[in-house]
């Protein structure tokens, strides 16, 4: 009969044969496991060459002839802009300005001398020889600032006429008070906004820039001119503008 001894060594290997055997089982599994990983990862990789090899290969396909034809490779896409919070620039023009001509500058029946002498008055005389439906305008001197755009605050020299017999009614330098106003609806007439901002209708100003600029009507006061200004109702208008400022 065996002793407590015995009985208690026996037990031991016993135990001793489980836990190798336990290890080994785990052993085993973890082997199984990294084999099917890497045959995984073969078989992607695997896949990935192939799906290249056939849709870009050579670059070239069989036609049902035999010939071969060059695929031509698509263009990249192009990533979408990130939007920034910088003021936004003013919308393309419609109707750019026509192009300095010299210092005496000639203008649909109008005359500007000292177009380009940015330091004293224009003189504009003549009278308009068209009838324009929407803005025109010609750039005397082009500026080389800051560019002009809606809802900026900005500065201006200024001659304003009546387009139809060239009549001065108001300039900023006789008084020596440069305008000053917001490039936005309802705090200066539509043809400012148009013909300085380019909201829209020509290029906008650029600082430093003179420019001579035709209003029908209802771009400027239409119906409703200023009390005592001398502007007619209904009566196109012209203005030389100087931008001095931009904010």
């Amino acid at each position: 009969m065996p002793t407590n001894q015995q009985r208690r060594e026996a037990e031991r290997r016993r135990l001793q044969r489980q836990l190798e055997q336990r290890r080994a089982r785990e052993a085993s599994r973890k082997r199984l496991t990294m084999i099917v990983s890497i045959v995984g990862t073969i078989i992607v990789v695997v896949g990935v060459v192939l799906a290249v090899v056939l849709t870009g290969g050579s670059g070239k396909k069989a036609t049902a002839g035999g010939d071969t034809v060059t695929k031509t490779p698509s263009a990249s896409p192009t990533a979408t802009p990130t939007p920034t919070t910088s003021a936004p620039t003013a919308p393309a023009p419609t109707a750019p300005c026509a192009a300095p001509s010299g210092a005496t500058a000639k203008f649909d029946g109008l005359t500007v001398a000292g177009a380009t002498d940015l330091k004293h008055e224009p003189k504009l005389s003549g009278a308009l020889t068209t009838n324009p439906k929407s803005i025109v305008c010609q750039d005397l001197v082009v500026g080389k600032g800051a560019v002009a755009k809606t809802n900026a605050s900005a500065t201006v020299q200024y001659v304003g006429a009546l387009a139809k017999t060239g009549k001065v009614f108001q300039a900023s330098w006789t008084t020596k008070q440069p305008a000053t106003f917001t490039l936005a609806e309802g705090q200066v007439i539509q043809g400012f906004l148009d013909g300085i901002a380019g909201a829209g209708k020509v290029a906008p100003m650029h600082v430093g820039g003179r420019r001579i600029v035709i209003l029908p009507a209802d771009a400027a006061y239409g119906a409703n001119p200023p009390s005592g200004s001398g502007i007619p109702a209904n009566a196109p208008l012209v203005f030389i503008v100087d931008l001095t400022k931009i904010a």
